[in-house]
């Protein structure tokens, strides 16, 4: 078995940009208000939280994220693959993953949109980055 070979700006830049998305998702210019609604939050509560915590630890997450997408992703892989691997990854394993998760906590279809939303946007851009360059 080959050693997996990872592009590492490739994985820091899928996960710069997966974290840029994530600001921007969860922002009011498209789904803070639906999102803190769903989720049972207050603007209050969202402003009191450790946000330098908040925002490393997301970082962190996104890197590791990105890292096993790009050892899934393999080094042989285009463009092409890339985005469908993301994609595949967000909806198949996160988003369903979720799901599941959702309908046992019985929290609403509109949460398990813009959770699993993100997630399929974010991992799809985030294997065609990783697809593009290695």
């Amino acid at each position: 078995m080959d050693p997996i070979r990872i592009h590492y700006g490739a994985v820091a830049a899928a996960a710069g940009v997966g974290f840029l998305i994530g600001g921007a998702w969860y922002s009011p210019i498209l789904f803070a208000r639906v999102w803190m609604r769903e989720a049972g939050l207050s603007e209050a509560q969202t402003r009191s939280a450790n946000m330098a915590r908040v925002f490393g630890l997301s970082l962190v997450c996104s890197l590791v994220m990105a890292l096993n997408l790009a050892a899934f992703i393999g080094q042989k892989a285009t463009l092409g693959f890339g985005l469908f691997a993301g994609a595949a990854t967000g909806l198949g394993w996160v988003a369903m993953s979720l799901g599941v998760i959702y309908l046992f906590e019985q929290r609403s279809f509109k949460l398990w949109l813009v959770n699993s939303g993100y997630q399929v946007v974010n991992y799809t851009v985030m294997g065609g980055i990783i697809g593009a360059w290695t």
